[in-house]
């Protein structure tokens, strides 16, 4: 009951506006965090916080840290690949628009252009639109995410895209266990994310590679084990280590080999350049 009292008082102090005392609350009940509901509860309390504040690498990472204690849940990896996406709003002051030039060369390695820091957003969607319920907006949406995406860096359409692929790997996987408006609504964000993937403009060869990573590890056994998991009992040190340290340590987990398979292709690029020169 306390906790919960607790938690109250740092969504309420949140909403006032004073984050600092809230995320001070929800650090406070990090520590005493004795199982895994705990640890979820409190992450999905500093999400909220960090989101009401509009603090882009904490909303980040607290992303990222819910993805490593529910690495199942396509719900959690499509709101961290939202997150990459509104990397511009952060990074735009950097960097001027992209000329087609421009987007020949970048796209080849993810490690050119922005840092890591610019990849983080400044906001974060509750949840993403759904094409089709938006009436006449539905277009303008979509070319608020062309506009968005050619001010990416390309490492920050790399996240975005793994992240999206995975979540739809998760979803067709969860499919056949869902009826009625749970089904609607898994195909109807299947959809969704199908056309994102689709705007990234990745080659086949690419989006297969990245589907292949991302879903390395998903078999219908683990799906099963996450939905029914039991509350792990353990001590806060236990705890600390199901989640990620940092943010470089997440991405370096997850999106090294699709970097790596961009820096390739930007290597045998400049050989070719350099041939033909």
């Amino acid at each position: 009951m306390k906790r919960d009292a607790q938690e109250g008082q740092a969504r309420c102090l949140a909403r006032l506006g004073r984050h600092a005392e809230a995320l001070a609350i929800a650090t406070n009940l990090e520590m005493k965090a004795t199982n895994t509901d705990h640890l979820t509860t409190v992450l999905c309390l500093q999400l909220a916080i960090c989101s009401s504040s509009q603090d882009a690498q904490r909303t980040a990472f607290c992303l990222q840290r819910l993805v490593c204690l529910h690495p199942f849940s396509p719900w959690s990896w499509g709101r961290l690949a939202e997150a990459y996406l509104a990397a511009p709003s952060a990074s735009s002051h950097r960097q001027s628009r992209p000329t087609p030039g421009d987007r020949a060369v970048t796209r080849a390695c993810p490690h050119a252009g922005e840092d890591c820091g610019a990849c983080l957003p400044e906001t974060l969607p509750g949840s993403p639109a759904v094409p089709g319920e938006t009436g006449g907006s539905g277009r303008k949406e979509e070319e608020a995410l062309e506009n968005r995406l050619d001010s990416l860096s390309l490492e920050a359409r790399v996240k975005a895209c793994a992240s999206f692929v995975r979540t739809r790997l998760l979803l067709q996987l969860t499919q056949s266990q869902q009826t009625s408006f749970a089904l609607e609504r898994n195909l109807r964000t299947q959809q969704e994310v199908e056309d994102k993937v689709k705007g990234f403009g990745f080659r086949e060869d690419t989006l297969q590679l990245i589907t292949e990573v991302m879903g390395e590890d998903i078999v219908p056994e683990k799906i099963k084990d996450e939905v029914h998991s039991e509350v792990k009992c353990v001590g806060p040190a236990a705890l600390a280590a199901l989640v990620v340290a940092s943010s470089e340590e997440f991405e370096d987990k997850w999106f090294r080999k699709i970097k790596d398979h961009f820096c390739s292709f930007e290597s045998q690029f400049h050989t070719q350049m350099q041939i033909s020169a």
